[in-house]
């Protein structure tokens, strides 16, 4: 695929479904995503990929970490919470663990793994697959980073939803540029 093309059509899948890439298309994709602009070759970023029965153990840990955050959870709260992993066949967890360096603060190395998160939607979206990347309850929070048994200095960024794209794709909308593009001469 044409890369500006790439870029310029790329669109959350509203759903997905079987099948999802292949081990070696996941491959492509990791490699893709470790292209991200890393400053000082820190390498922040770090991946969960769980695919299958791997979704019941995030199900168990997203339910433990909402009622960990939320002691009066209601009863569509549990539900949406358990059923999250399912909504797709596979699922990437974006994970930045920022290091110490004196020229490159952490923020810059949370971005880095945000880079890498579009490498791997883009790399996806390249591959044929639908993919959609979500945050809410179970990002940014030291409760999901225990749970998932990474190091304290580790923070879960996001999840890309990833799989076959099923059903009608969103709109994508026009930008007025000039809303957006200041130009200095």
């Amino acid at each position: 695929m044409d890369a500006i093309k790439n870029i310029t059509t790329r669109n959350s899948a509203r759903e997905l479904v079987e099948p999802h890439p292949t081990s070696e298309e996941m491959e492509t994709v990791f490699e893709s995503a470790l292209r991200a602009p890393d400053h000082a070759w820190l390498r922040p970023s770090t991946f969960i990929q769980i695919t299958g029965n791997g979704r019941n153990r995030l199900s168990e840990i997203f339910l433990k970490t909402a009622h960990e955050l939320n002691k009066d959870l209601t009863d569509l709260q549990i539900s949406k919470y358990t059923e999250a992993p399912f909504r797709a066949p596979m699922i990437i967890v974006l994970i930045s663990t920022p290091k110490d360096h004196p020229k490159v603060p952490s923020i810059e190395q949370t971005i880095s793994t945000g880079c890498a998160g579009q490498n791997i939607l883009l790399a996806l979206n390249a591959l044929g697959y639908g993919a959609m990347w979500r945050t809410g309850t179970f990002a940014f929070n030291k409760v999901i980073s225990k749970h998932l048994e990474l190091d304290e200095s580790a923070e879960v960024i996001g999840y890309i939803y990833t799989g076959t794209a099923a059903g009608k794709n969103k709109t994508i909308p026009m930008h007025d540029l000039k809303d957006y593009v200041d130009v200095w001469k």
